[in-house]
């Protein structure tokens, strides 16, 4: 009975002790002994060691002794491999999130380590970069250091400037000078927004550059270059009478846009007869104020608005013109939008409606298709 109990707790031991030195791995379709040492961290040889039975064409679900490293983490699965850098052969159904998960590390820095993986994929025996912990660390740390230093040349060349306003000045005309936008310059001095005080100084950021040329610009010992930089405003941005025509002549690249921009930003406001303002805009009034806002005097109502600029065709419409319509059955034209896009013959308009107030509508509509009459362009 003794001998039994001894032989009984020696097999016992035997087992557990082959528990804790290897781990059971099941071989897998397209796995070799390379595949498998690299999923371990281990080389081809130690495997080989461990199995000196095992023959040279491994078989599909045969069960081979893994040597573990660490006899404490050996009783874990091991389907968590090392994260240390080297190659992984891509097995049939495996997928980038199953590949991160076993060597722990993120699918971003899979692609990272192996740019083709973003165009062509995983491919069954391609073999791909396990990038290791130092090296993701490494990258990520320059790429740090490289935002710092981008960020302190930005802070090195940026000042801040106190600006006066001046009466009839605008806050498009003030956005310009100082090369930003008339969003940018809200967004620095958000007490703006409603109204412009006259005599409110200003903080505004913009490029040493800038506010150098501005400074240069307003210095009074050299009246020959004031003469020649007044002149240069006068024909960068002027309004111009011709054959009873105001039309604005100048660089509006983006112009188009901001106007757009600052039109839609009272969509909701209610319509208001006489409205030149957020408590409620009439159709000329929110393209009276809107116009203004960026120093582009209009007339005040919608038959005169429609005398002014370039007449053009409806294909020709494009952003920031004006569309005018002869709504309820009028002869003469009594109300006025400002184009927003003109698509497949389809343009689309924001105005401020009786109905609805301030809204975005488009020529598709029955009503506007009837009503339509004429687009004047005021960019030239």
């Amino acid at each position: 009975m003794v001998f039994r109990l001894i032989i009984v707790l020696f097999f016992f031991s035997v087992g557990a002790f082959s528990q804790e030195k290897f781990i059971k791995h099941k071989i897998s379709k397209g796995e070799n002994l390379t595949v498998i040492a690299k999923k371990y961290g281990l080389k081809a040889k130690d495997i080989k060691d461990a199995n000196p039975d095992a023959p040279k064409v491994l078989k599909l679900n045969s069960i081979l002794l893994i040597p573990n490293k660490n006899s404490k983490s050996g009783q874990n699965s091991p389907a968590v491999a090392n994260n240390t850098s080297g190659l992984h052969e891509v097995l049939q159904k495996e997928t980038l999130w199953g590949i991160s998960k076993k060597y722990n590390v993120s699918v971003d820095d899979l692609k990272k380590a192996n740019p083709a993986l973003e165009t062509e994929g995983l491919k069954i025996r391609q073999q791909i970069v396990i990038p290791s912990a130092n090296s993701i660390a490494v990258s990520e740390n320059s790429a740090k250091n490289a935002d710092a230093e981008k960020q302190e040349t930005i802070q090195s060349t940026d000042v801040e400037v106190a600006v006066e306003v001046q009466p009839k000045e605008t806050k498009y005309a003030i956005a310009k000078k100082y090369g930003i936008t008339v969003k940018e310059l809200e967004k620095q001095n958000p007490f703006i927004k409603g109204k412009l005080p006259v005599g409110y100084v200003l903080k505004i950021k913009t490029t040493k550059e800038i506010a150098d040329a501005v400074n240069a610009a307003n210095s009074p010992q050299a009246p020959i270059q004031e003469a020649s930089a007044s002149s240069t405003q006068i024909a960068d941005n002027p309004v111009v009478k011709k054959d009873s025509t105001f039309v604005y002549y100048g660089n509006h690249a983006d112009l188009a846009d901001q106007l757009i921009s600052n039109a839609t930003e009272n969509i909701g406001t209610r319509y208001r007869s006489g409205g030149t303002t957020k408590a409620g805009f009439d159709c000329s009034g929110l393209m009276f104020c809107t116009f203004g806002n960026f120093d582009i005097k209009l007339p005040r109502s919608s038959i005169e608005q429609s005398r002014i600029g370039t007449k053009i065709t409806s294909t020709e419409a494009q952003k920031g013109d004006l569309i005018f319509f002869k709504t309820n059955g009028r002869r003469h034209i009594n109300h006025v939008g400002m184009v927003v896009e003109n698509v497949d013959g389809e343009i689309r308009f924001v105005h401020s409606s009786t109905h609805g107030g301030v809204m975005i509508s488009s020529t598709k509509e029955p009503y506007y298709q009837r009503s339509f009459s004429q687009v004047n362009r005021i960019l030239q």
